[in-house]
């Protein structure tokens, strides 16, 4: 019964978000970004305000889908532990683990073919989403260097660490631009693995 309920919850919620980042969405192709508030959002999709900023930092979030409480404390540590550091270099195993973490940050995010549409139409109405990604994907690298360096038991500002982020974040931009605007079948994790493998051909020739 406790499981039978926890599960109801857990789908009552996605749905909540998934109403939410959908209208965030549709609103902001439709008017931009500041030609709805918060609080109109809120109206059309029948949750309060306080509701809204326990599911999304603010509209922008909303509209790229990011959660206010995405938890990848587990993922962190599990690829922290994984580290094997060799005298001689890097674990040997280091890029497949981080393209293994960005792949399930990703997977996190729920996002799938049938959310491209309505997103990219935001996009295109609202430029500066862009400018908010990017800002987000720079901090984002940003501690990725440091959970490297934590990982490898690196000194700081060590430019392997820096070089593994800014190659796997080109891949990751990469393929989030072929899931986006190009029509494919392929799920995320089939286009950032086979353009690992291109990037690995490049190296090894």
């Amino acid at each position: 019964m406790e499981e039978s309920a926890t599960g109801t919850l857990e789908r009552r919620m996605a749905d909540t978000a998934e109403r939410m980042k959908s209208t965030a969405r549709r609103l902001t192709a439709e008017h931009g970004l500041t030609g709805f508030t918060v609080d109109e959002l809120c109206a059309e999709v029948g949750v309060s305000r306080r509701t809204f900023f326990n599911y999304f930092a603010s509209k922008e979030n909303a509209v790229l889908g990011l959660p206010a409480r995405l938890d990848v404390s587990g993922l962190v540590e599990q690829f922290v532990e994984a580290g094997e550091p060799h005298r001689a270099g890097l674990s040997p195993r280091l890029l497949d683990d981080f393209a293994s973490l960005i792949i399930a940050r990703w997977e996190l995010l729920d996002l799938t073919a049938d959310d491209v549409p309505l997103l990219m139409a935001a996009v295109d109405r609202e430029p500066r989403l862009l400018a908010h990604l990017l800002a987000l994907s720079e901090q984002s690298e940003r501690e990725d260097i440091l959970l490297i360096e934590r990982r490898e038991r690196l000194d700081a500002g060590d430019l392997r660490a820096e070089t593994v982020v800014q190659l796997l974040g080109t891949i990751l931009r990469g393929s989030a631009g072929e899931f986006f605007h190009h029509a494919t079948t392929d799920t995320f994790h089939d286009i950032f693995v086979r353009r690992l493998a291109a990037a690995r051909g490049v190296f090894a020739s």
